[in-house]
């Protein structure tokens, strides 16, 4: 069965009222947070496949999202990328889809209206897009998660969360055409996007993978937030240890941390999320990125 571009595994299932949680790349799933946070859903909630691009080639160019030569009992196979949906039926009121998006670079508008007709089709009632972004935010505080919902009544849910608004204003993706055009479907939007210290940045953040399951689990009621506790853990003690030794070498980078707490307070308490920091101190901090990504 094909829905547009979308290739459907058969049977297809009947679906009660899915909410759908989506993580786009490259563009806010940066140490890889909303592929691991996805992944981890589907892991906890025995998700199964459910679609992908029938020819992901109309969309993406493979000289950006290499294909991927791997050996499964001494045959050699090649993995090409794509866009994959898969689904899960919890005991709850709702079930779920889950969006693995990599960003079109050819005939997007298609693209688009590939995944809005798929959400069409089994009666989504939410379209959440999680990820994660670098930010001049402090290690020593809770991860800030900020997000922007379609009506009012799911922003104050965010609020309760503990989810900080979001007026970003700048470059964005084609694909976000989706959340604008949602709710002309009667499909209500929300974003949720957890900022990382971009001076101690990972290949994996499991903090922030953690802190974004925190704020689902709150949401959704499902007892997530343990999940790679221990991973997160021992990333915060090993990201403590290195500051530490930062800030004893070098004095002035403990003036930069009390700089960084005071900002993210500032913008905790206003409830917003875009401020900017000084030149001064966004240089020091680039400093600090660069001694990060060289071991020192």
């Amino acid at each position: 069965m094909r829905i547009r571009a979308f290739e459907l595994q058969e049977p297809v299932p009947e679906l009660r009222e899915p909410h759908a949680l989506a993580t786009l790349r490259p563009w806010v799933d940066v140490s890889n947070v909303g592929s691991m946070t996805l992944a981890s859903l589907e892991s906890h909630l025995d998700a199964l496949e459910l679609a992908k691009l029938a020819r992901p080639g109309n969309f993406l160019d493979f000289t950006r999202y290499r294909p991927t030569m791997y050996l499964k009992e001494g045959i050699r196979e090649l993995h090409v990328p794509n866009s994959t949906i898969t689904y899960a039926r919890p005991e709850r009121a709702h079930d779920f889809l889950f969006l693995h998006l990599l960003e079109p670079h050819m005939l997007a508008e298609v693209y688009v209206e590939s995944i809005l007709q798929l959400l069409k089709s089994f009666g989504v009632k939410r379209y959440c897009l999680i990820g994660a972004m670098y930010d001049m935010v402090p290690y020593t505080r809770p991860l800030l998660v900020t997000g922007a919902a379609s009506n009012p009544a799911l922003q104050d849910e965010l609020e309760r969360a503990n989810v900080v608004s979001s007026d970003y204003q700048g470059p964005t993706t084609i694909a976000y055409l989706v959340s604008q055009r949602a709710p002309e479907m009667g499909i209500e939007t929300l974003s949720l996007i957890v900022h990382l210290p971009q001076y101690l940045t990972m290949e994996n953040d499991y903090r922030g993978e953690k802190r974004l399951l925190e704020v689902l689990s709150q949401l959704y009621g499902l007892p997530l937030a343990d999940v790679d506790a221990e991973k997160a853990s021992e990333q915060h003690d090993q990201v403590r240890r290195i500051a530490e030794q930062w800030i004893e070498q070098e004095p002035r980078y403990g003036a930069i941390l009390s700089q960084l707490e005071a900002h993210y307070d500032s913008r905790v308490e206003q409830g917003k999320a875009e401020s900017r920091l000084s030149p001064e101190l966004e240089k020091l901090l680039q400093d600090l990125q660069r001694r990060f990504s060289e071991g020192s």
